[in-house]
């Protein structure tokens, strides 16, 4: 049979998705893109923000039409979503057109659901509350061959006061040192030239294990594989960025010098609040440290404006760390209360119109400070990981350099895949333009 998949969220909801395709072509199922070319539809779902659901159930409701002219059509949907009791309860009551449903822990369940579910021909629902073990060896289909998402870890347990992940992905659970070594040495077998190590919390890998071993650790043995040649990782929390992790990044040629480190606040009462574990000078001591050891590194960011209780005072502070930090990139979002967090329900709720205009505030120091810093790469010559056609203009290439820039140059499509120098000639606030260097 035909099958979509529409994934929404994070890289982690991403790579999911690409188990589940891994899953249906080792069945001898065919990927689509047209989804009215689909026999099985699966929605991977994202609970992060509040609008992620309404949007979601907006969507779903199309469905219905679509199964009533397409009855045979099988609906699936799965992801973080239906980690929430509420949700599944809504979809089994009002939602009776989807037929398969499951969550974050099983997804490897997903072909006996689909069995279950054509031999029956009724809803079929199977929801892990916790998740075990993680299954190894399931099969992948990369959405690139040169480029490709490896997960180190499942879950978290920092509990961030407003953040449903440890809801819906569950406790801390790492993945071997062995078993990651050989996908990713399968990967570079394969032409893979660059993976991106994922985890809610990759500083905290192996400590489920007995032994020592930890994130840096990790780093420097995926740095020996051969033909690799870059290591990216995300995410980074702030309170489990040990010197270990700086050096292995100072110190080996393939890990990037990149990190991204969410700060979410630059108050040191709403840090507290957010219950991060870190305030706003052991922050900035930490990117100082950082920058000293690494000078080119390229330092990215999270920021949530306008939690509850926030003032402008605090909000003076998240622009102070802004313009002392001097971040490449800032994703910067609007506090989204999620039923189930500690924060959810306050009654010092921030109005909607402060909190868009101190993000337009925020956005105005950031673009300014990335302005700046892309200008300091005019001139400079960089490589760049061809990633296909520019988004912009499909005649341009398209690619990102060590720290992650984006970069737009004229060249032939049959570079994709290679790693090129290119000579920046002109600096955006979002990306740079170059050359290819003859």
């Amino acid at each position: 049979m035909n099958y979509k998949i529409t994934t929404y969220g994070c890289q982690m909801n991403e790579n999911d998705s690409e188990k589940i395709s891994g899953m249906l072509m080792e069945l001898g199922h065919v990927s689509v893109e047209d989804e009215n070319m689909a026999d099985i539809v699966i929605l991977n779902t994202c609970s992060v923000r509040e609008n992620a659901n309404d949007k979601f159930f907006g969507h779903l409701g199309r469905y219905k039409r679509v199964k009533r002219d397409r009855p045979e059509l099988i609906l699936a949907i799965c992801g973080c979503m239906m980690q929430q009791e509420s949700v599944v309860a809504e979809v089994k009551s009002k939602h009776r057109h989807v037929d398969i449903v499951f969550g974050t822990h099983n997804i490897h369940e997903f072909p006996d659901m689909l069995s279950n579910h054509m031999e029956k021909h009724e809803m079929v629902v199977g929801v892990w509350q916790e998740g075990g073990e993680i299954v190894e060896n399931l099969p992948v289909d990369r959405k690139y061959d040169f480029k490709a998402y490896v997960s180190i870890m499942n879950g978290c347990n920092n509990f961030c006061s407003y953040c449903i992940v440890p809801y819906t992905r569950g406790r801390e659970r790492s993945r071997s040192i062995d078993s990651i070594k050989m996908e990713v040495e399968a990967l570079a077998q394969n032409g893979c030239r660059e993976i991106t190590l994922l985890g809610q919390n990759v500083n905290s890998y192996g400590n489920t294990f007995e032994d020592s071993v930890g994130f840096g650790t990790l780093m420097r043995e995926l740095a020996k594989t051969e033909g690799l040649d870059r290591i990216r990782f995300m995410t980074s929390h702030p309170k489990d960025l040990s010197d270990e992790v700086i050096e292995a990044i100072a110190e080996e040629p393939k890990i990037c010098n990149h990190i991204h480190l969410p700060v979410q606040s630059g108050s040191s009462r709403i840090l507290k609040d957010m219950n991060r574990k870190y305030d706003k000078d052991s922050y900035i001591a930490l990117v100082e440290k950082i920058k000293e050891r690494i000078p080119e590194v390229a330092l990215t960011t999270d920021i949530i404006v306008g939690f509850p209780g926030e003032t402008e005072e605090d909000f003076q502070d998240t622009l102070d760390v802004m313009e002392k930090c001097r971040f490449d990139l800032a994703f910067t979002f609007l506090y989204s209360p999620r039923e189930g967090t500690p924060a959810w329900g306050r009654d010092d709720q921030v109005p909607e119109d402060l909190k868009h205009e101190r993000l337009n505030r925020l956005l105005e120091v950031h673009n300014k400070i990335g302005r700046e810093i892309n200008e300091g790469y005019v001139g400079k010559s960089l490589d760049v990981l061809v990633e296909g056609p520019s988004k912009n203009n499909p005649k341009n290439l398209s690619g990102r350099t060590e720290t992650a820039k984006l970069v737009n140059f004229p060249g032939d499509m049959s570079l994709t895949g290679k790693i090129v120098k290119v000579k920046i000639t002109q600096a955006k606030t979002f990306s740079l333009n170059g050359e290819i260097e003859q």
